[in-house]
């Protein structure tokens, strides 16, 4: 089974601009041109592959754990980070929340990670970080909280 990670950054960033910053490594960083940028050859080495996309606006509608969660951002670079089955969580999941932590620690913007599209897992408003599915994802990955602190 396939798992899909959506890391949404609110700002006027842009997506080549976020991927320097998450991928300090020109080697790994993900190409392309315009807003979209795709990655090539992290599958072997982190166990994902990601697409980085600018967008003008979204919505988001996600189960938090106080119900249903909707939130429209503006202006935001979104990262989908794709986990196939043949993926090792125990180095994929350490290795993509490694990608978000340089991203939150480089960057002051308002921030949401999802799974799947509805799950709500994290989010930063006001450089406040909030972990959403401690006792569910979180704690079905212990490295996950090494990696992101909260």
């Amino acid at each position: 089974m396939a798992f899909e990670y959506e890391l949404i950054l609110i700002g006027d960033g842009t997506a080549e601009q976020i991927a320097e910053r998450a991928f300090p490594d020109p080697a790994e960083r993900p190409a392309g041109a315009g807003p979209v940028l795709h990655s090539t050859g992290l599958r072997a080495t982190h166990g994902f592959d990601v697409t980085l996309l600018t967008r003008e606006f979204g919505y988001v509608s996600a189960e938090s754990d106080d119900g249903m969660w909707e939130f429209e951002p503006d202006a935001h670079v979104s990262l989908t980070f794709y986990l196939d089955k043949s993926a090792e969580p125990e180095q994929s999941v350490p290795d993509m929340l490694t990608v978000v932590r340089r991203l939150l620690d480089t960057g002051p913007e308002d921030a949401v990670l999802l799974l799947d599209g509805d799950v709500l897992l994290l989010t930063r408003f006001a450089g406040a970080l909030l972990k959403h599915r401690r006792n569910t994802w979180w704690n079905h990955h212990p490295a996950a909280n090494t990696v992101i602190d909260a």
